[in-house]
C-alpha cells in the first residue's frame, strides 16, 4: 500500500456512535450485523462524532434502558396478577413460600447488586479507554493533515535545493571550505579550542609583563653604570698607556685593572645577552 492510498483510507469517515462500536458485542456472528431501525439509522448517518456526542448518546440509552425495564417489570407484574386471579384453580402461597422468595430475592439483590458495581467497574474502564482512543484519534487525524502537506513541502525543498545548488559559486581550493557539516562542525570545534589556549597563553603572558618589563629597566640601569665604568676604564687604560709610553711607575698596574675591567665587561655581556 503506497502512501497516497494509505491517506485516502485514514481520511475515509468513520461510524462513531454506540449501536455502531457495539455492534461485535451484539452479533453472535462477525458477519451478521444487529437490525436497526430509522432512528439508529439516521444517528449511525452522523459525521464528525465527538467524545461528547458518544456522551449524549450513552446517557440517552441508559435512560431509555431504564425505562423499558420499568415498562417490563410492570407488564409482568400486571400478567402474573391477572393470570393468578382468572386461573381456575388460584394459585395460594403461605408464609414459608414467601420466606424462601424473600430469601431467594434477597440472594438475587445482592448477587444484582454485585452485578451492578462490575458493569459500574466495566463502565468506567470502558470511558477511560474511549477517552485514550478519542485522543489518539484526533492525534491520528491531525498528523494525517500533516502528512498531507509533507509531499507539497519535500518538493518545495528540492526545488529550493536545486535552486541553492545552481546558484552556489564555483567550489573552493581550500578543502577546508567543501567539508560537509559534521566534519566542518568538528574542525570548528578544534579551531575554537585552539583559540582557547592562545587566548589563556596570551593572559598569561600579559600577567607576567609588567614583572619582565621591571627586570628589563633593571637590567638597562645596570648596563648603563657598566657602559659608564667601561668609558672611564678606557679613559684610564688610555693614560695609562700614555703615562706607560712616558716610562710612568703605575702602568703595569692600570694595564692589569684594563684587563680586569674588560673581563667584567665581557662577562656581564654574556649575561645580559648584549
Amino acid at each position: 500500500m503506497d502512501a497516497s492510498s494509505a491517506l485516502i483510507e485514514l481520511q475515509a469517515p468513520q461510524d462513531l456512535t454506540i449501536l455502531a462500536l457495539s455492534a461485535p458485542c451484539l452479533s453472535p456472528n462477525p458477519t451478521v450485523t444487529p437490525k436497526r431501525n430509522s432512528n439508529a439509522s439516521s444517528n449511525d448517518s452522523r459525521e464528525n462524532a465527538t467524545p461528547a456526542i458518544l456522551s449524549a448518546d450513552l446517557t440517552h440509552y441508559q435512560e431509555l434502558f431504564s425505562k423499558l425495564r420499568f415498562s417490563y417489570v410492570e407488564q409482568v407484574t400486571k400478567e402474573r396478577f391477572l393470570r393468578a386471579i382468572t386461573a381456575e384453580q388460584p394459585e395460594f402461597i403461605d408464609a414459608s413460600e414467601n420466606a424462601e422468595l424473600e430469601e431467594q430475592l434477597r440472594e438475587d439483590k445482592a448477587a444484582l447488586k454485585e452485578r451492578k458495581q462490575e458493569v459500574r467497574e466495566m463502565v468506567r474502564e470502558l470511558e477511560e479507554q474511549g477517552r485514550s482512543l478519542a485522543s489518539r484519534y484526533d492525534n491520528i487525524r491531525f498528523q494525517t493533515s500533516q502528512l498531507e502537506s509533507l509531499p507539497d513541502e519535500i518538493a518545495n525543498l528540492e526545488a529550493t535545493i536545486a535552486d541553492l545548488r545552481q546558484s552556489q559559486g564555483p567550489r573552493s581550493d581550500n578543502p577546508a571550505l567543501t567539508l560537509p557539516l559534521q566534519a566542518t562542525l568538528t574542525l570548528l570545534s578544534e579551531r575554537e579550542d585552539q583559540l582557547a589556549d592562545l587566548d589563556r597563553q596570551i593572559e598569561a603572558l600579559q600577567a607576567a609583563l609588567p614583572h619582565k618589563q621591571a627586570q628589563v629597566s633593571a637590567m638597562q640601569d645596570e648596563v648603563s653604570i657598566l657602559n659608564a665604568k667601561k668609558i672611564r676604564a678606557v679613559e684610564e687604560a688610555k693614560e695609562a698607556r700614555r703615562r706607560r709610553e712616558k716610562g710612568g711607575g703605575v702602568g703595569d698596574e692600570l694595564d692589569e685593572r684594563g684587563r680586569w675591567l674588560r673581563g667584567v665587561e665581557a662577562g656581564l655581556r654574556g649575561m645580559l645577552e648584549v
